[in-house]
């Protein structure tokens, strides 16, 4: 057996002499399509379960990844090297419960075999997002990444073109991306040129497409998909995502009567009035109580919501109201030496003391919450 050359590097260059070799499932691929139990420790167990995912769905590359493991694994042994194998595995959602579960199966690990060092396979870039963390349990000596060797014959390409135009015709997940917008724009295309209205129809088509690209690069639609989910705490998410909205539309008409249209000059343009500091000034300073209103009833909304499905997430909503309510007096006082042209120093105290604020309730928090993971570990 030859030891994979980076591997082998990295290896004698430590002084580990207990090592793990550690393939990461960051998504639980493992857990969900098998059931098995993870971690998994040891090569037969580990053997076992990438058969088992090998046979649940073939084209599954973390099952490639677990042999992967195996083979530099043993690899290791027949160097001479104390070594075990393990696979672990986050939640499906990934996020911080996947990394917190990663790190919490390693310890678990650890406690069984006393190693000092360790070597991640993954089959990508999302699995290895969680090496950080494993840095935090056991050091880190090197880093293998599975790549899949496919074939690239013509006929695999037809076929991988063929399984791309079925999953896009019949999969709705894509379907109404891929086939469901361009429709929409033939549809209105079509209607236009019957109409006559074809300048009018087509800035009406690209104000779609940039809505439906801005929709799904920003995952809109999953968002507003788990918003407006019919339980207690989607409903409660739902009515302050639109009370929300309508207090931070409110706050564009409240900022112009802030100003007063019969205080300003009718021979006065546009650009004139938005070069005016006290006008830009006037505006803000009505507008930022709804804006700043709505945006903290979306945030506490969500940080209720966290809170209810014991979310850790509700830490960093916390920090997120905090925050937000210590910029409000900046900007209150920022409004205050456009309108009525006070000293830029005046803005020093509220933002050291909006900064001092957040950094204490984030410190205080940190802490609370480190306290009780160490209470329940």
């Amino acid at each position: 057996m030859s030891l994979n050359g980076k591997v082998e590097n990295d290896v004698q260059s430590s002084t580990a002499s207990k090592l793990l070799v550690i393939c990461v499932d960051r998504d639980d691929d493992v857990g969900e399509k098998t059931g098995i139990t993870t971690p998994v420790i040891g090569r037969d167990a580990c053997i076992e379960a990438a058969q088992r995912l090998a046979l649940e769905d073939p084209e599954d590359a973390d099952s490639n990844a677990i042999f992967s493991a195996i083979k530099t694994y043993e690899d290791l042994i027949s160097k001479g090297y104390n070594a075990q194998v393990v696979t672990v595995t986050g939640v499906t959602g990934r996020g911080v419960q996947a990394d917190e579960k990663i790190a919490a199966e390693i310890k678990s690990v650890l406690k069984t075999f006393h190693a000092d060092g360790s070597v991640i396979v993954s089959d990508g870039e999302d699995d290895e997002m969680v090496i950080p963390i494993i840095q935090n349990v056991i050091p880190v000596i090197s880093v293998q990444r599975v790549v899949m060797k496919v074939s690239r014959t013509i006929e695999h390409s037809y076929a991988l073109f063929g399984k791309f135009l079925k999953m896009v015709v019949y999969d709705p997940k894509y379907s109404k991306f891929f086939l469901g917008v361009p429709g929409i724009l033939l549809l209105i295309g079509g209607i236009g040129v019957v109409t006559g209205y074809t300048a009018e129809i087509f800035a009406v088509l690209v104000s779609i497409l940039g809505g439906a690209f801005l929709i799904r690069a920003f995952d809109i639609d999953k968002a507003w998909a788990n918003w407006a989910k019919p339980t207690p705490e989607g409903f409660i998410r739902l009515f302050t995502l639109i009370t929300g909205l309508i207090l931070i539309a409110a706050s564009v008409p409240a900022g112009i009567a802030s100003v007063g249209v019969e205080n300003i000059p009718a021979d006065l343009g546009i650009l004139q009035i938005i070069a005016d500091n006290v006008f830009v000034g006037q505006f803000i300073s009505g507008m930022i109580p709804f804006l700043w209103i709505g945006i903290g009833t979306i945030f506490v909304g969500i940080l209720f919501n966290n809170w209810l499905n014991r979310k850790l997430r509700h830490i960093s909503d916390i920090l997120r109201v905090i925050a937000l309510v210590s910029v409000y007096p900046t900007l209150h006082q920022f409004t205050n030496i456009l309108i009525y042209d006070e000293s830029s120093f005046s803005l020093i105290l509220p933002l050291v003391a909006g900064f001092g604020v957040t950094a204490a309730s984030a410190t205080i928090l940190i802490r609370k919450y480190k306290k009780k993971k160490d209470i329940k570990s």
